[in-house]
């Protein structure tokens, strides 16, 4: 400005000077007189400014709720649950309780010693927990505060057994034998064994999740007490079936603006197809997925606990909309899809519709790969700007990739310094080579050591590298 004072500017060269303070002024001033050049910056939110949007109904005086456990079931949306909380405590600075792994030494019980920070003398406190984990409540009291807000997610049972199918097809050894899961619901006992290890993920996995025994006989008096055991010790499940309704009350419930709990779908399987519910509507399911309607009941009978567990709790779901009020929940539901398609038309590319791994440009957000269908991710539109690119990347950031992160920036003594941008640094994907009769062979191992695929080509597990 000092050097332009030297010389006499025209009127077109006078209204450009104008038009670039007005402009850029506010964030020359921020750069100048912020420290964030000084120190790393707490990530921003895509709305920190003031925006003609409505945050919903007020909530009055309550305070944010800041200290929450998140029993992540299997199969039930709740890595997109797990994002927003990712996101929120991230751009409020908060301490999360993270696995060593990626998982809390699931399919064990959890126990305390498996959060980062609790092996030694000086326990860390923490503010959020969310990975998957076996429930263990006396143990996760060891690690969160007195005051934490319990809540998870429940799913239909057969839609859940269609999900864990399609991904732990070559994990479960009672899916194994198998060639397509209504060959498995006809017989279930035929192909199942309680003893052998992740034959859990084939039977009431979600009372299992929470912590019960899924192999006892089924009664309605063991029913009971499950559910009764859950009452006690969660304030909220949601349900994934209504995922717009179940963020409205969960923000409520935290004393959240709405827009902390404005979702894009993750870990989405390829045959969906995305709805304006926000969540995914099914497409023609793929052959081996395939059910008539007798195999559907088959299923939830072979899923009895996990079948009463959810009616259980879609009863209360729903009296706990009618308490919050129809109307007002249609509404706040309304502005939450709106507020979601504005986020799809300034984040992602091609109108939001999810792509497969491998077309994704940026390796380091391709979701993870297992199973028997691929897994779905997103691209992110060209020519952000670098706040907005920071938002958008974290509402669309892999599990995986997000807890490295995460990881990094709680831990960075134990951890490798991040990657240009705040990525973490990209890992190989774990793949071991192995003879076989017809010579060289692939195998893949998930986060826990457990062999997924086999015999795959290195450009079909490229996809699925973090």
């Amino acid at each position: 400005m000092r050097r332009l004072g030297c010389y006499r500017l025209g009127p077109i060269w006078k209204a450009l000077l104008v038009f670039v303070v007005i402009a850029f002024g506010g964030q020359l001033l921020g750069v100048i007189f912020n420290k964030s050049w000084m120190q790393p910056e707490r990530p921003h939110s895509l709305y920190s400014l003031p925006s003609e949007n409505s945050q919903g109904e007020s909530l009055g005086s309550c305070q944010p709720h800041i200290h929450i456990m998140f029993l992540k079931t299997h199969k039930t949306a709740s890595s997109t649950v797990l994002n927003l909380l990712y996101r929120f405590g991230e751009e409020r600075g908060l301490k999360f309780a993270l696995p060593v792994g990626y998982q809390f030494g699931y399919p064990l019980p959890f126990i305390a010693q498996r959060v980062k920070g609790c092996r030694g003398p000086h326990v860390a406190e923490f503010d959020i927990m969310g990975n998957h984990m076996r429930f263990n409540k006396p143990e996760v009291e060891k690690v969160m505060p007195a005051d934490t807000f319990y809540f998870s997610i429940l799913r239909d049972p057969v839609a859940l057994a269609e999900s864990s199918y399609a991904y732990y097809k070559n994990v479960a050894p009672a899916f194994r034998r198998t060639k397509g899961l209504g060959e498995f619901a006809d017989n279930p006992y035929k192909y199942y064994d309680a003893r052998l290890r992740n034959n859990h993920y084939a039977h009431n996995l979600m009372w299992f999740d929470f912590g019960l025994d899924h192999t006892s006989n089924f009664s309605l008096a063991l029913v009971k007490r499950g559910v009764a055991a859950v009452r006690r010790n969660f304030k909220l499940i949601l349900i994934s079936e209504y995922f717009d309704q179940s963020m409205v009350l969960l923000r409520h419930a935290l004393c959240w603006p709405l827009d902390a709990v404005v979702s894009f779908s993750l870990n989405a399987r390829q045959q969906m197809t995305s709805g304006r519910s926000g969540w995914m509507a099914k497409a023609a399911a793929p052959a081996p997925l395939a059910l008539t309607d007798k195999q559907r009941s088959k299923l939830r009978e072979w899923n009895a606990l996990d079948w009463h567990l959810y009616q259980a709790f879609n009863l209360t779901f729903w009296q706990e909309v009618e308490r919050f009020g129809r109307s007002r929940m249609e509404s706040e539901v309304a502005l939450l899809r709106t507020k979601r398609e504005v986020l799809t038309r300034i984040c992602l590319h091609d109108g939001g519709r999810p792509i497969e791994a491998s077309r994704i440009r940026d390796k380091t957000i391709r979701p993870f790969q297992s199973g028997l269908v691929k897994i779905l991710g997103y691209e992110l539109q060209s020519g952000l700007d670098n706040a907005t690119w920071e938002a958008c990347l974290r509402m669309i950031r892999p599990e995986i990739q997000y807890k490295d992160l995460l990881d990094l920036r709680q831990l960075p003594r134990a951890q490798q310094p991040p990657a240009a941008g705040g990525l973490p640094v990209k890992r190989e994907f774990s793949i071991l080579r192995t003879e076989d009769h017809g010579g060289k062979r692939l195998v893949e191992k998930d986060w826990d050591g457990t062999i997924l695929f086999r015999n795959q080509t290195l450009e079909q597990l490229d996809i699925g590298k973090k």
